[in-house]
């Protein structure tokens, strides 16, 4: 997994705008995967940031970046916190709450949507999506809007600046750790 897939696919996460970036990129086999994981853990947690495998299989990993203190954030929300405990997570625990949507991941064939909530989605859109069964949505950008339609777009527009500045950025040399913000 290269620098570049990380800028990519992360940037407001590495820039500390977003709780976390979820992608799937290819590896030859588990112990290349393993490996860069560990890699990028090293090097990043000192930032706040953790790289996790939800699933591997057919030599693609999906895989899971996020801050740790963003996510904490997040599931402590009482919205947040009721939705994941009617789906059968513990919430005391953030790190529990990620072996759990692995767990589910591995078992069902059927994508978990409450994983928005992992990503720092607001409740209102990931409750929304999965009571209307991603229909009938406001906008769609990041994700799919059922609440506050005007917050989301200026999000949208957040994440995708800081995605195009950390990609220039990138190109002109600037490393991983310099484009990641502490915290």
């Amino acid at each position: 997994m290269s620098e570049g897939i990380l800028v990519k696919h992360c940037s407001p996460t590495l820039a500390g705008m977003k709780t976390a970036n979820m992608f799937s990129c290819s590896f030859a086999n588990a112990d290349e995967m393993k490996d860069s994981i560990r890699h990028w853990n090293c090097l990043l947690r000192g930032k706040g940031l953790r790289v996790v495998p939800l699933k591997f299989q057919g030599g693609r990993a999906l895989v899971y970046v996020y801050r740790v203190s963003h996510l904490f954030r997040d599931l402590r929300d009482a919205a947040a916190c009721r939705m994941l405990k009617e789906s059968g997570y513990e919430t005391e625990i953030p790190e529990r709450c990620i072996v759990q949507l692995i767990r589910k991941l591995g078992e069902r064939s059927e994508f978990p949507h409450e994983i928005g909530l992992f990503l720092g989605y607001p409740p209102e859109d990931v409750c929304g999506f999965i009571k209307n069964r991603a229909r009938g949505s406001k906008l769609t950008g990041c994700w799919k809007v059922y609440g506050d339609e005007e917050n989301a777009r200026k999000t949208f527009a957040r994440y995708k600046k800081c995605t195009d500045v950390y990609t220039a950025q990138f190109a002109r040399g600037k490393s991983i750790e310099r484009l990641t913000v502490a915290g």
